[in-house]
């Protein structure tokens, strides 16, 4: 009977220690660094904690980790130009939930705020800008239209607590119907600035031509106005003395002929 009653206290106390160890376990939980924990008494929001070692009642209260790291969510719109032309296009959004706002926002919209709050945010501030453009705009002009879709999910985000950090427009996508008329304006745009360089060219080459012609004609204008009588004459004299100079002394040796003169006029 000692031996029952002994055995019925070890197991009475291993009972009441394993519960002890399950109560202790269930009031203490630790929050991570870059989350909140929102803590919940009979499945209301109650408090917001801190990162660290925290106590809950048990039973009575439970934790939901909500992180307030930067995050990123990709989104899939597509919208009307102000032309009337469809463009498709993919939004990349990072942001960040506002440490102060976690429990609002857990009790107002819940875990799954991506899809209820900022996917519809993204595709309306999109639609809204793209209105604003025609479908080359969109094109040429896509840094405006990010700066604008991003100061409107600011604006609109803000409000639950959601911090826009930065967002990115990938490469729009038309109809191919639209996409062929882009590239028939292009082919003629390059068509015609390659006639205008060509132009250019003939034209550079034309006033250069007409440079040298202008230059040659002043060089023979300066020559013969240089030219005169004595200069001529001393040319003549000049061709003379070379011809003498070349003259070995010796009579070509040829008869029935008349030897060759050469005259050399005496300084007078």
């Amino acid at each position: 009977m000692d031996v029952q009653n002994i055995q019925g206290k070890v197991i009475f106390g291993a009972i009441i220690g394993f519960a002890a160890i399950l109560l202790f376990f269930s009031t203490y939980f630790s929050i991570e660094a870059g989350d909140r924990g929102v803590v919940l008494r009979f499945g209301q929001v109650n408090r917001v904690v801190e990162p660290g070692a925290r106590f809950k009642i048990p039973f009575a209260e439970e934790v939901v980790r909500m992180s307030v790291r930067v995050q990123k969510t990709t989104t899939k719109t597509e919208a009307a130009s102000r032309d009337l032309q469809t463009v498709q296009t993919t939004m990349v959004l990072n942001y960040s939930l506002n440490p102060a706002k976690t429990g609002e926002m857990y009790a107002n919209i819940g875990l799954n705020y991506n899809e209820r709050v900022i996917d519809p945010a993204v595709k309306e501030s999109f639609k809204a800008a793209a209105a604003r453009y025609t479908a080359e705009e969109l094109i040429s002009k896509r840094e405006a239209l990010k700066t604008e879709v991003r100061n409107y999910l600011r604006e609109r985000l803000h409000v639950f607590g959601i911090n826009i950090v930065e967002l990115s427009v990938t490469d729009f996508e038309f109809s191919a119907e639209f996409n062929r008329a882009i590239e028939s304006k292009q082919t003629a745009e390059q068509n015609a600035l390659r006639a205008k360089r060509d132009l250019d060219r003939i034209k550079v080459e034309a006033e250069q031509k007409v440079t040298s012609a202008r230059a040659e004609a002043e060089a023979l204008r300066l020559q013969r106005q240089v030219i005169s009588p004595e200069l001529i004459q001393l040319r003549q004299i000049e061709t003379q003395m070379k011809a003498i100079e070349k003259w070995d002394g010796k009579l070509p040796g040829v008869t029935g002929g008349v030897i060759p003169f050469i005259q050399v006029d005496r300084p007078k």
